[in-house]
């Protein structure tokens, strides 16, 4: 047959989208619960136009070989042997496109977007890697069936063009004219191709369309967490590979952004600091500081956050921290900053939120950075941080290096100590229970000089959401989530941590911070929305009664615990947060700022704004309409209030990407 493999490759081509398009369907199968409600206020012309684009730019980007063993106008490129190391590829290529697909499907509820490359650096130190993959196969064995459905699918439904004959001199003229008419046809076939290509991989035709990206998504949907719907994971992936994402918008100039905006915080000469050095870095309270970063502890599991918020009697699953919360000081409305373990870092201990890539997976991560460890050291604290999973694991022990820690213990230190149980802690997947890695922490900080900062990161609430054996009675699957076993274990463990630090000389003179690194897999649409999947728990516990308590109005977000904690302690010296100091400003000047797929999310007051880099797209009065479903932007009483709002939001973007591109983090 002339021109087969054209034929052949439009076929395969088209399967291609087919097996895209099946995915989508899985991705969105799979995770019904979460994209039910935005999904069916989607426009199906939108969904389908944006998943055309992104499925496109995608296919044609992983095939772009195939695409060229096709369509080479030579004679043996119609040969079997050669058609079939053709076909390999693309079953090859287009395999490897299901398998991610329905991987990030799995991975969607912990993160609420497609996963990018900055996963492979999340993860590059764990070496038990090959063994959680293994673990969340065995947990969604039908995702499994479905992969291998979709690949027989793809096996059985692709083209392989008829060969042609071998040439021989028995062949007539007429036959060779027709192979080189072939040839000649798809030498046109491939030049006509090639703008094609190019096209579809950049996302349009014009000359005023870049190069589509992740932010793209969000022209075909309505709120963020909804692109996860049209976008596709190999897209991504190869969007994000080696993305230099601090770039200058240029939105001011210098005197115009520090006018607006700066986040160098300079200390007030008050009655507090009035004796203090002025040539030296000292605070006026010196108090031990402890924080405690609880995996995927989010907001919707504690009972006192919701009361009034969700249905009436509802409990929640962490009692101890319900009865912690009545002592301590918290907001009306708790952000964290990012999605992920990595993004909570920089954030809570750095103030240094997430824009677009996680902080240290990024160039900016060699810039010379501080934070409370670092800041707290310059006055003399000895500082300490705690991960009870293999050394390195994360990045956290270099990230902890680098912000100024003096020390740091994970699951090695642990097991070399005697008095614990070692490596029978271990909880097979990946690191030490939390119940007594937490009392090993608070052993470990008897032994630190005072006054002291640390932290301990734990890591039991997270998937594949297990307890230890002796308390899978005790703590049995409740509602509707696995996790929730687990927020009980880990609220335990938290309860015998405080138990054993009530006994020790430092506790009375220390202040305790409360939060988690991200939220998780929720029940409640309350916490299924844009601002819900940031909601995470802050809040402060000092056990000598000094520093104040009660829940008060106002936002507070993760990057405002460093400057709160230095502006509390007196500390007399400037230095760089992109937060505020939550004790001297006030409720209507408190604000949180999160980017999600592309699109940062500015609450101050009373309405969040959605805004994409260029012009604000949505906003809403967020304690009316927690749900974000009246759009208020076109209200001309509002205007001037949704204006300030992206004024502001638009300062704080520069600032932070001016100071990442130019290595300026920290005061001189």
């Amino acid at each position: 047959m002339p021109l087969a493999s054209v034929v052949a490759f439009v076929w395969n081509l088209l399967l291609a989208y087919i097996i895209y398009a099946l995915c989508r369907i899985a991705y969105v199968w799979l995770n019904w619960s979460s994209v039910s409600e935005g999904f069916n206020a989607l426009s199906l012309q939108s969904l389908v136009q944006g998943s055309f684009i992104f499925d496109t730019s995608a296919i044609l980007y992983t095939n772009a070989l195939y695409a060229l063993l096709m369509l080479l106008p030579f004679r043996f490129a119609e040969r079997p042997l050669y058609q079939k190391v053709a076909k390999w590829i693309f079953l090859t290529i287009n395999g490897l496109a299901i398998i991610v697909n329905l991987a990030d499907a799995v991975y969607y509820p912990y993160t609420g977007r497609r996963t990018t490359m900055s996963v492979m650096g999340e993860f590059a130190n764990e070496g038990n890697l090959f063994g959680i993959i293994a673990a969340e196969c065995f947990r969604h064995w039908y995702v499994f069936i479905i992969g291998i459905l979709l690949l027989l699918f793809m096996y059985k439904l692709y083209m392989t063009p008829s060969p042609t004959p071998a040439h021989s001199s028995q062949q007539g003229g007429g036959t060779k004219r027709r192979q080189w008419a072939t040839v000649a046809a798809k030498a046109l076939c491939l030049l006509l191709f090639i703008p094609l290509c190019i096209a579809g991989m950049r996302g349009g035709f014009t000359t005023a369309v870049r190069p589509v990206t992740i932010s793209n998504a969000n022209q075909y949907v309505n709120r963020p967490t909804e692109a996860a719907i049209v976008l596709n994971t190999p897209f991504s992936l190869l969007r994000t590979i080696g993305k230099n994402v601090f770039a200058d918008p240029g939105y001011y100039s210098a005197a115009e952004l520090n006018a607006i905006y700066s986040p160098i915080h300079i200390p007030v000469a008050d009655s507090l600091t009035a004796s203090l050095p002025a040539d030296k870095p000292k605070v006026a309270r010196q108090k031990n500081v402890v924080v405690l970063i609880v995996e995927s502890f989010g907001r919707e599991y504690i009972g006192k956050y919701n009361e009034g918020f969700l249905e009436e009697g509802y409990k929640g699953y962490a009692p101890f921290i319900d009865s912690l919360l009545t002592q301590s000081l918290t907001y009306d409305y708790t952000f964290a900053n990012g999605r992920k373990s990595i993004d909570g870092m920089p954030s809570i201990l750095s103030s240094i939120p997430h824009f677009i890539e996680p902080f240290f997976l990024t160039p900016a991560s060699l810039n010379d950075i501080s934070g409370l460890a670092g800041e707290l050291g310059h006055c003399g604290y000895e500082s300490a941080f705690f991960h009870g999973a293999e050394n390195g694991s994360m990045g956290f022990q270099a990230f902890a290096k680098t912000t100024g820690y003096d020390h740091y213990y994970g699951r090695t230190e642990y097991n070399e100590d005697s008095r614990f149980g070692g490596d029978k802690d271990f909880d097979g997947m990946w690191a030490i229970w939390d119940e007594p890695f937490l009392q090993y922490y608070a052993m470990k900080m008897t032994e630190l000089k005072e006054p002291f900062i640390t932290t301990v990161f734990t890591a039991s609430s997270h998937h594949p959401y297990h307890v230890p054996e002796q308390y899978a009675a005790v703590y049995p699957e409740e509602g509707t989530n696995p996790i929730h076993k687990c927020i009980r274990y880990t609220d335990m463990s938290l309860r015998r941590f405080f138990e054993t630090a009530r006994k020790q000389p430092w506790f009375s003179n220390t202040i305790f911070v409360f939060t988690s690194d991200h939220t998780n897999i929720n029940d409640h649409k309350e916490y299924g929305t844009d601002l819900g999947l940031y909601s995470a728990p802050i809040f402060f516990y000092d056990p000598s009664g000094e520093m104040p308590r009660g829940r008060m109005a106002g936002i507070a977000q993760q990057i405002d615990i460093m400057p709160t904690i230095l502006g509390y302690l007196g500390y007399n010296k400037p230095y760089v947060a992109f937060g505020i100091d939550l004790l001297s400003t006030s409720p209507e000047d408190t604000w949180a700022v999160t980017n999600n797929n592309g699109i940062y999310q500015y609450v101050k007051g009373d309405y969040v704004i959605h805004f994409d880099g260029n012009r604000t797209k949505a906003a809403y009065n967020y304690k009316k309409d927690w749900l974000l479903e009246h759009n208020l932007i076109s209200n001309p009483a509002l205007r001037p209030t949704f204006q300030s709002m992206e004024r502001t939001l638009k300062a704080i973007i520069q600032s932070y990407m001016q100071r990442m591109t130019e290595n300026n983090l920290v005061v001189n």
